[in-house]
């Protein structure tokens, strides 16, 4: 049987005080904070940034136990392109083959746990990347906009193998289906809309009961037996209810982040089953429940290999991720960053489209920051790198070039990726005349570990505190939209934590 193979989750850096949206505002602010994607992300950049966390890029995990990537899937319910595939941009960002087929699962919370069962339901035959992720917002002053959260999560299932052993099993899964107005919005809308809450709890009510007692049946397992259950939706009393009468043990139920992260919408269940993963050992089940449009109930059993996976991969826990947020963000700058204040923009023009024909020829470049390494027979040490031992010149190149500026050889480039390299600004400036949606600009040489230099603009930064000498690691953003919608997306550096 297969099963969970990878998972990684991705919390943005900034975090909002709710007590600043009553400031502002007026009236009585809510306790806690929620996660803000940054002025430069969209779902898509937040999904290349979870996926990178379980393949990394050019394929990563994949590639290197040996396991074919059988398909891709991207689950939001804020896309940033409409009938355009938003999938393929991560695919790109992740450097896989060609032969991998991509597709966008887009406009409800649902269409993001659809996507896991039927990813757990074809584990056992198919290797399949699910990826979800969401931008929550509302109307200033609303409900949605205190209490949203933004986050991504991917989970890599399949049959598994010696590099890629299950880290999780399925052993039931369940749904139950109703057609009722309780929350809609109409396309183009920027707020959704929502019914009376105690309508939604009465209709949510029997529905979960329902799905939760078939899977309890189906798993052959005692609501006392479960280690850890999440129960996730946007009606958090119709969450919190049924996690206090379902009869789990109260220990045993999951924190559901609403007042660190909030709630993060089609990224939510994959987001606290990765928390729940980061401290899972192994014989224990978990059950994940959803409450939208319907009912859906997963259980799964962890398995020996998790412990070793997690010591593996040396990545931040979604707990690390959490705790290491920013916080702070002034409330008008959140307002901007969705675009419901609208700032007078620099006095520079404003940035060129990115033309279509170049950027499918860059794309190893644009998308996945692929450079070249020289392989020419030397003795020497290349510019800018380590000694190579007489083996090959070994210089590396940002963008990638025909002939090495090293060595001069020419038709001895391979290709060599750099979006997990970690690097070292050497050099630095502090725009506060270029154009930046979040003035100031923060730009820098970044010398990579063991050779190649570029310039970058730095993000997730404090223009204050940055130095020379300071580390960075890259990300996948946003550098701007023009006003005809077109997102032109690149590389940026951000401090390593």
């Amino acid at each position: 049987m297969g099963g969970i193979i990878g998972y990684g989750a991705y919390v943005p850096f900034h975090r909002l005080e709710r007590s600043a949206i009553a400031e502002a505002l007026g009236g009585r602010g809510s306790k806690g904070r929620r996660s803000v994607a940054s002025y430069d992300e969209d779902t898509t950049t937040m999904g290349v940034e979870a996926a990178r966390t379980v393949l990394g890029t050019e394929g990563g995990a994949v590639a290197g136990s040996g396991l074919h990537l059988d398909g891709l899937s991207f689950s939001t319910v804020v896309p940033a392109y409409t009938d355009k595939t938003n999938a393929t941009a991560i695919h790109a960002a992740l450097g896989l083959g060609d032969s991998v087929p991509v597709s966008d699962r887009t406009a409800s919370v649902r269409s993001a746990v659809i996507a896991l069962h039927e990813a757990l339901d074809a584990s056992s035959r198919r290797t399949l990347l699910t990826v979800a992720s969401d931008i929550r917002t509302g109307l200033p002053g609303s409900s949605d906009e205190a209490n949203g959260g933004d986050a991504a999560v991917a989970l890599l299932t399949g049959p598994g193998g010696d590099g890629q052993p299950v880290l999780a099993e399925p052993i039931a899964m369940s749904s139950v289906t109703g057609e009722f107005l309780d929350r809609w919005r109409v396309p183009g809308a920027l707020a959704s809309r929502t019914w009376e809450e105690r309508f939604g709890e009465h209709v949510y009510g029997p529905m979960v009961e329902s799905a939760f007692s078939r899977a309890m049946e189906q798993a052959e397992l005692k609501p006392g037996e479960v280690d850890h259950l999440v129960v996730t939706g946007a009606h958090r009393r119709v969450a919190e209810r049924f996690a206090r009468a379902c009869g789990v043990r109260k220990e045993a139920v999951a924190d559901g982040l609403y007042d660190t992260v909030g709630y993060c919408g089609a990224a939510h269940m994959g987001l606290l089953l990765a928390h729940v993963l980061d401290r899972a050992q192994p014989g224990d089940h978990v059950v994940a429940v959803s409450v939208a449009d319907g009912a859906d109930v997963v259980v799964l059993r962890v398995t020996g290999a998790l412990p070793a996976y997690r010591s593996a991969q040396g990545r931040a826990t979604v707990r690390e991720q959490v705790a290491s947020g920013q916080t702070g963000l002034g409330y008008s700058n959140f307002l901007a960053w969705r675009g419901l204040l609208e700032r007078d923009p620099p006095r520079r023009p404003d940035p060129a489209r990115p033309a279509a024909p170049p950027s499918l020829r860059s794309e190893p470049w644009k998308f996945a920051l692929v450079g070249s390494r020289c392989t020419a027979p030397t003795g020497g040490t290349p510019t800018g790198g380590t000694p190579t031992g007489g083996t090959e010149c070994g210089a590396r190149h940002l963008p990638a070039q025909l002939v090495c500026m090293a060595c001069r050889a020419r038709g001895h480039m391979v290709p060599h990726p750099f979006a997990d390299t970690p690097g070292v600004v050497s050099k630095l400036t502090i725009d506060h005349l270029a154009y930046s949606p979040n003035p100031p600009l923060v730009a820098a040489v970044v010398d990579f570990d063991g050779g190649g230099r570029y310039r970058f603009e730095l993000t997730d930064v404090d223009p204050d505190t940055v130095a020379m000498g300071d580390r960075v690691s890259m990300t996948f953003r946003r550098l701007y939209t023009t006003t005809d919608g077109v997102h032109d997306y690149f590389w940026k550096a951000r401090p390593t934590p």
